[in-house]
């Protein structure tokens, strides 16, 4: 009996002292902070801003610039279905990531005969120095009707003339069924 009360005492005693290093070790300061200035925060604010009004313009060139280059990772990834179908029908290396996503997509505004807009919502910054992540929800619409919806992210840098381009567009995919 006194061998179980030790224990449990002891038992006890180290729970209370790893829950206290861990409420310590949450405070402590750790090497790795995000360096943010607000100026910075409302650049990449204003980043969006001219992407959605790039394309409500129609303007791909205007959309372009917004690029680091035109050659970036612009993709809504493929779901597995569809990606094992292509690769036993087609490609067997396809990936669900296409190429070219960027210049797809710019020819497509520009060409577009009906007007087209993406809504940006819940939109969240977080910015470490001259890198920085942008995630949304958006709709995607043509002729004022959402066609698709989802999360997208963008991976962003400061170039060497302060400016804020896109390194990086990714976003989920959900077709509008009405």
């Amino acid at each position: 009996m006194f061998r179980f009360s030790f224990v449990t005492l002891f038992a006890a005693l180290l729970a209370a002292a790893l829950a206290c290093g861990a409420a310590h070790a949450e405070d402590a300061p750790y090497a790795s902070r995000a360096e943010s200035t607000p100026e910075d925060t409302a650049a990449i604010m204003q980043l969006t801003k001219d992407f959605s009004a790039a394309i409500v313009g129609k303007n791909p060139r205007q959309l372009s610039s917004l690029l680091v280059n035109s050659g970036i990772l612009f993709t809504s990834p493929m779901p597995a279905d569809g990606i094992k179908m292509v690769q036993e029908k087609y490609d067997v290396n396809f990936n669900g990531v296409a190429a070219g996503g960027f210049t797809q997509f710019a020819q497509f505004i520009g060409m577009s005969p009906k007007p087209v807009e993406e809504k940006f919502y819940n939109i969240k910054i977080t910015q470490d120095a001259n890198v920085g992540w942008v995630m949304f929800d958006f709709e995607f619409l043509i002729d004022g009707k959402v066609q698709n919806y989802g999360v997208e992210t963008w991976q962003v840098m400061k170039g060497i003339d302060g400016s804020w381009k896109i390194l990086s567009v990714v976003w989920s995919s959900h077709f509008n069924q009405k």
